[in-house]
């Protein structure tokens, strides 16, 4: 049923009871749009001075002659999907495509080529990854020199060189890790070193741009010629800028509801920029972006620090980047630009409106369940397709709202739907759940519209779920001394919208009575041939990024080892499978391994993390004697066992807390690589299964699991720590809750067997495996109990926790779970007497 309410109505329901609480994350997964608006103009910003810059496109050899080839300046602030400006090139004698384009002096523009034929084509780089952007730096009147390598509905074919070399700061010489490096197209982040790679270049002139995502370095530009078949060395020394508060003062629309968050979108890291596709063609998080303060006089404001001498550019939203901010009357959207002083300044801005068109406000009031966590609810629109959610507003109580205002003008109807913490998808209302969900659908009217609703049930939740383990009894047999570890690892994966919630997430951790946390930091294989592993923005957390999760971690006193596990593009076993893995491929490998374990080495030396954890079960086949999973050799060079040794030999000397290596079980723990005797931790991985029968009793599950730490584990541990000192032993452990989730194998008639530690993402689809959150917790509990019995085990952790939020789904998180009230039990008994000293 529709409702239609005053806009007076909504105005004083906010007045009297709306209150703001803190800001959550969004969600998980990245889904595309369907179809994107039609473009907008940038509402025109006055600017003082502004240059003439002549862009010159080589374009591949075949492209048809009789479609026009065009420059797409793109908008980072509202969304590269979403507000394009296209230029046309003109053909030049010489065959090159050229346009002149003014912008302000200062600006870093964005752009890439696009071919208009039936259909738009985008340009894409040789290895088929579409171009996120290119970038120019307009200091004066220039000129750029582009190669296009390929279209999206062509192949690339020749050869390609590649694009390396450090950034340092000027001034100290220290490298500069976390920079973007823009060259032909792709982009690539500088490492803990300061080094960076970009593979596969077409041969040609780049224009090379190294960018800071927060401003807090001077914008470098240089032209950088690649050869075919070579490497051109890039050294960088970049500028530090100093930091200037800048005051923002904002002047509202009279109609705008109090209290309501006002927040800054823009194109930095300070305001909410990811630099990531996100869902929607996003790429900025409302729940990271600055909130402006009511003030007084009716106005809004906020001090910032900001680097001097960036180029911000901004909007302001009472939602995102698109939905709800600021625009023109006459439907423009506005991105206001300027460039940080050297000196304190304040900003005065004035919004016109929040509303375009003749289309009526939507105003969605919900009342969710009692059991709802204290935590945000968030609401999702597809005017386009998915974009990323949006926090409401809460007015007390169960009581949740969000008024719609724009882009009603553009969209007849549109489509949404409710989750927790930001986490569409996967913490979902009930009604609602998954990720291809049909969702609600209301469509746009001229008058102002209300919505009331009531979520029944939240997908993934359950209420008074408390396991009947009784933890009254528990009893640690030795002492482990004040060193042992209790702890939880992250998931293997990330995504932006899981910080904003990192706070909430570190106070159930301490819940749990927990002395540390596994990070576990990734990056992504982007090519197989040669290998390149790099950190992508989105999939990756940046070097920023964790950073500030380890600064929050031992705020809370929690303790922090990492853990680097790269991401692959298709399943583990297929990427090895199909990978050369001949001796330079192999060479390829080794090299970008330890570049990956060296940046992250040095990540946890800046920001005094205590551990780092090498090795993981996803390589298996680079182990010396490595086989793949269909059992046939994998090819690792003969001196695997040096190469590793030589790692970890590096790591020691950039990094001075303990080095750890992830072994299996049982098959590196029965066989274990000789170089683990260069490590001072051992971080075993344990999922192996505790009885045949899904109903044996819980003393059968002990005795099992007693039995295989007593003859298979504590063997290797004599050996491997006879006659040295500072040697810890520490268990990984991971349980689905499911049904048979302690037998090692889940039955499903689908599939011969499903490993447990492979349900380790949140709500996993597996319909025909049934839920049993009990189940988790017994399995925990004979694990910690027999862990208990000896005192040569010297720490306990939890694998495969969902940061975000509670949800009680299949995976091998315990997070809200059962089983956390057996790991809070069992950490409490472990660390009685424990007093914090380093490792």
């Amino acid at each position: 049923m529709r409702f239609i309410w005053l806009k007076i109505s909504i105005t004083k329901l906010l007045v009297i009871c709306l209150t703001l609480i803190g800001l959550s994350g969004c969600n998980f997964y990245n889904l595309l749009p369907a179809s994107t608006p039609p473009p907008q103009e940038v509402e025109p910003q006055e600017t003082s001075y502004e240059a003439l810059v002549m862009f010159y496109a080589e374009i591949p050899e075949g492209t048809p002659t009789d479609e026009p080839i065009l420059l797409s300046v793109l908008d980072e602030v509202t969304g590269l999907a979403l507000n394009t400006t296209r230029h046309p090139l003109d053909r030049t004698e010489s065959g090159q495509y050229v346009v002149g384009l003014t912008f302000p002096v200062g600006t870093t523009v964005k752009y890439r080529y696009s071919r208009q034929g039936d259909i738009l084509a985008e340009e894409h780089l040789t290895n088929g990854r579409a171009v996120r952007y290119r970038m120019y730096q307009v200091d004066a009147p220039g000129e750029v020199h582009d190669v296009v390598a390929r279209w999206n509905d062509t192949p690339f074919t020749g050869n390609t060189g590649r694009l390396t070399g450090t950034t340092t700061e000027a001034a100290t010489g220290d490298p500069v890790p976390g920079m973007i490096i823009s060259a032909g197209g792709a982009q690539a982040m500088t490492t803990g070193d300061g080094s960076f790679l970009i593979e596969g270049l077409p041969p040609g002139t780049h224009n090379m741009v190294v960018y800071a995502p927060d401003g807090a370095y001077r914008t470098f530009q240089h032209g950088a010629v690649v050869a075919p078949e070579s490497n051109t060395e890039a050294p960088i020394q970049l500028q530090k800028s100093a930091s200037v508060d800048v005051t923002f003062i904002l002047n509202v629309p009279e109609n705008t509801p109090p209290i309501v968050p006002i927040r800054i979108a823009g194109n930095l890291h300070h305001f909410g920029n990811t630099f990531a596709d996100l869902s929607g063609g996003v790429s900025t998080l409302a729940t990271r972006m600055p909130t402006l303060t009511a003030l007084p006089d009716g106005t809004y404001g906020v001090i910032l620090g900001l680097p001097a001498g960036a180029n911000l550019e901004y909007k302001y939203t009472v939602g995102d980047c698109f939905l709800n901010s600021v625009r023109t009357k006459t439907g423009g959207w506005v991105v206001r630009q300027f460039t940080v002083p050297n000196e304190p300044t304040i900003i005065e801005d004035t919004v016109e409106t929040w509303q375009v068109g003749n289309s009526g406000e939507i105003t969605f009031d919900i009342t969710v369940p009692d059991s709802t966590p204290a935590e945000e609810i968030f609401i999702q629109f597809n005017p386009y397709g998915w974009m990323e959610p949006i926090p409401m507003w809460h007015l007390g109580g169960q009581r949740w709202a969000y008024i719609l205002y724009s882009p009603l003008d553009k969209v007849e109807r549109l489509s949404y739907r409710y989750c927790r913490a930001g986490q569409c998808g996967h913490a979902d209302d009930g009604r609602t759940p998954g990720d291809h969900t049909a969702a609600f659908v209301v469509e746009t009217a001229k008058d102002p519209q209300g919505l009331p609703d009531q979520i029944p049930n939240w997908a993934w939740l359950e209420s008074g779920t408390t396991t009947e383990i009784d933890l009254s009894e528990i009893v640690v047999e030795e002492s482990h001394g004040d060193h042992f570890v209790a702890g939880v690892e992250f998931q293997e994966r990330f995504h932006p919208s899981w910080l904003p919630n990192y706070g909430s997430t570190l106070k159930d951790i301490t819940d749990l009575n927990a002395n540390w946390i596994v990070l576990t930091p990734n990056w992504t294989f982007t090519r197989l041939s040669p290998p390149v592993l790099e950190p992508l923005n989105g999939q990756n957390p940046s070097w920023l990024d964790i950073s500030q999760m380890i600064r929050q971690a031992q705020l809370h006193d929690l303790q922090v080892a990492l853990k680097p596990v790269p991401q692959f593009p298709t399943r583990v076993d297929e990427w090895w499978q199909a990978a050369p893995r001949d001796f330079p491929w192999w060479v390829s490998w080794f090299d970008r391994y330890e570049a990956f374990i060296l940046h992250h080495a040095d990540l946890a030396t800046q920001s005094e993390a205590e551990i780092i954890i090498l090795g993981g079960d996803w390589m298996a086949p680079a182990l010396p004697e490595g086989q793949l999973p269909d059992g046939n050799p994998s090819g690792v060079p003969p001196d695997a066992n040096d190469r590793y040794t030589d790692l970890i030999n590096k790591t020691r000397e950039r990094f001075e807390g303990k080095i750890g290596w992830a072994l299996r079980y049982p098959e590196d723990v029965l066989d274990p690589p000789a170089f683990i005797n260069s490590v001072d931790l051992l971080y075993i991985l344990w999922s192996e299964p505790l009885a045949d029968d899904p109903n044996a009793s819980f003393e059968e599950l002990q005795a099992k699991a007693e039995r295989l730490l007593a003859v298979d584990v504590y063997s290797m541990w004599v050996v491997w720590q006879h006659g040295k000192e500072s040697k810890d032993l520490v268990l990984s452990i991971a349980y689905p809750s499911v049904v048979g989730g302690a037998m090692g194998c889940l039955a499903d008639p689908l599939q011969e067997c499903i490993a447990p530690e492979t349900i380790n993402f949140p709500a996993p689809d597996y319909p025909l495996l049934d839920l049993d959150l009990e189940g988790q917790a017994r399995a925990y509990h004979a694990m910690l109990g027999a862990a208990s019995q000896y005192g040569w085990i010297d720490g306990v952790v939890s694998r495969g926790y969902y940061p975000p939020t509670v949800l009680q789904d299949k995976s091998t998180s315990v997070h809200g779970k059962p089983a956390e009230e057996v790991l809070k039990a069992w950490f409490e008994a472990y660390l009685a007497e424990e007093t914090f000293i380093d490792p």
